[in-house]
């Protein structure tokens, strides 16, 4: 892999302290976590979404996607996302 770099592109060759290389994290860095849980699933009155996905306090109303989340799962959000879609599919299709 060596043989294939022609220099370092970031943070630089300049940057050679620990001070340095924090200074870039901070100016540069993210996160790669999915934000989830800003309509929280649950069943006390600070959630924003029962168990059944409905939105607290508005009639005809469902959230069924990763916002409901209550905590943002160790790993990738995709399978617990396609499953809450599956999941809210289903309870819309069964409610009378």
């Amino acid at each position: 892999m060596a043989s294939l770099i022609v220099k370092e592109r970031l943070p630089g060759p300049q940057a050679v302290s620990d001070e340095q290389l924090l200074d870039h994290v901070k100016n540069h860095g993210g996160t790669a976590w999915h934000p989830v849980g800003t309509c929280r699933m649950g069943s006390d009155p600070q959630s924003v979404v029962d168990p059944t996905l409905r939105v607290r306090g508005v009639e005809g109303l469902r959230v069924v996607d990763a916002s409901i989340m209550p905590k943002i799962p160790s790993g990738n959000t995709s399978a617990p996302a396609v499953m809450i879609g599956e999941k809210g599919a289903d309870l819309i299709r069964h409610a009378s």
